[in-house]
Order: C-alpha cells, then structure tokens, then sequence
C-alpha cells in the first residue's frame, strides 16, 4: 500500500472467536463443524466503523424524511380529491342542464310536429272543399298551374 491512502485495513474479533488454547482439549477434533467455540472467521473492513449514535441519528434523520414525504403525499392527494370532487360536481351540474335542454327541445320539436300535422290537416280539408273550377291556379312568378 502506498503510504498516502488514507485508507486503513482492520481485523476485528467476532464475539464468539477464542484462541484455540482457551478451549477445552476435549472440544479439539478433526472436524470443524462440530466445535462452535472455534470460530476461526476473519472479517475486513475499510474505513472506520459509524458508532451506534452515529447510525441510530441517521435511522432518525431518515425516518424524519420518510414522514415527511408521506406527509406531504397525503396532502398532496387531498388536494387532488379535492380536485376531482370539484370536477365531479361540475360534471353532474352540466349533465342536469344538458337533461333539461334536451327536455325544451324535446318539447319545442313536439310542438313543431303539432304544428306541421294541424297545417296538413288543414291542407287536406281545404283540397277536399275546393271546387273543380278553382283548381286552375297558376303560379304568378313561374306561370305554371297550381297541382294539390
């Protein structure tokens, strides 16, 4: 390693390690898996390890922000309710005056087609009373002869 890296390289004891002369001779065998006192385990790290204090302020710091976030997610989504219970409200109001349009027109159409029954009512009627000598009408723009 170069004497300027700052980096450093640590061997730290696991909790359960002991020196192999601190066991029992009665633990000591051929298979490792049956001493659990002999954990010859090495673990490395680079840099220095962040205390409990350190770790359990950042926990804080990171759940302060994820309240946060999830406050200003729930306002946000009562605005948007907000929002589309407005729209929804707006939507109902014109549906009602597009009903009542159509129900006018409706009603305006109806007593239209009364209108035009009652003049071809009237059209045959006075077809039928009319004199054979009156069906000589000609038309004063095009001279031709009126035919009912």
């Amino acid at each position: 390693m170069e004497e300027d890296d700052p980096r450093e390289l640590q061997l730290l004891h696991l909790p359960s390690t002991h020196i192999l002369s601190e066991a029992p001779m009665s633990l000591v065998g051929n298979d490792p898996s049956d001493h659990p006192l002999l954990d010859l385990n090495l673990s490395m790290s680079v840099g220095t390890q962040r205390s409990y204090f350190e770790e359990s302020n950042s926990f804080a710091k990171n759940l302060q922000l994820l309240k946060q976030q999830t406050a200003e997610q729930i306002q946000l989504t009562a605005v948007e309710k907000a929002y589309a219970e407005r729209i929804r409200e707006l939507t109902r109001k014109e549906i009602d005056s597009a009903k009542k349009e159509f129900a006018q027109a409706r009603l305006v159409w109806e007593q239209a087609r009364e209108e035009v029954d009652k003049v071809e009512r009237m059209k045959e009627i006075a077809t039928r009373n009319m004199n054979p000598s009156c069906l000589e009408f000609t038309c004063h723009s095009c001279h031709q002869r009126f035919r009912p």
